[in-house]
């Protein structure tokens, strides 16, 4: 079982950056972050192992950065240059079944609740 955390969600204007943490009660094997705009479905953006191997949309490649502190648990996505279609809410996500840089979402068994991300002029 594994309980996530995230927190770092806003408002913000276009072109400004923010840094989303995810923090796990425990270590998983892989962590992605996974973000649903209003209205559309959700996909994932960027997933990270625990041996720091990393996987991009790439739709979001070049402006986002995931990164974690295995001592701390904590998971990070980096999102510079936002604009107005990264509005939406942001998921932590985490397996403990294996490593992997699949971006699906049902490869993940454990969510976390979600942090808000509001891009507007």
């Amino acid at each position: 079982q594994v309980q996530l955390v995230e927190s770092g969600g806003g408002s913000v204007q276009p072109g400004g950056s923010l840094t989303l943490s995810c923090t796990a009660s425990t270590y998983a094997l892989t962590v992605g972050w996974f973000r649903q705009a209003p209205g559309k479905e959700r996909e994932g953006v960027a997933v990270i192992t625990k041996e720091g191997r990393t996987n991009y949309a790439h739709s979001v490649k070049g402006r986002f950065t995931i990164s974690q502190d295995n001592a701390k648990k904590t998971h990070y996505l980096q999102i510079n240059s936002l604009n107005l279609e990264d509005t939406g809410m942001y998921y932590c996500a985490a397996t403990l079944r294996w490593l992997t840089l699949s971006l699906y979402d049902n490869d993940f068994e454990y969510w976390g609740q979600g942090t808000q991300v509001t891009v507007s002029a």
